[in-house]
């Protein structure tokens, strides 16, 4: 068996690594906003976890997401 040179396979791998980059920075974001709502908004992360309902929680989770992206358009 020879290996044959496909110019297909190294622009594969650069859409492969893109999406991958993608999903990181998208769950990264998502930490962060997690992370920042535990800790200025506990009760509402409590209250969630508690009831079972993550509603609230995702609708906090939003809040701070768009929050942020509002934040840093303005310093742009």
């Amino acid at each position: 068996m020879t290996a044959e040179f496909n110019p297909d396979a190294g622009e594969r791998g650069d859409h492969v690594a893109s999406v991958a980059v993608l999903i990181g920075v998208i769950a990264a974001v998502i930490a962060g906003a997690t992370i920042w709502l535990v800790l200025t908004d506990p009760v509402t992360v409590a209250n969630s976890i508690d009831d079972g309902e993550i509603s609230p929680l995702v609708r906090q989770l939003a809040q701070v997401i768009i929050t942020a992206l509002a934040g840093l358009l303005d310093y742009l």
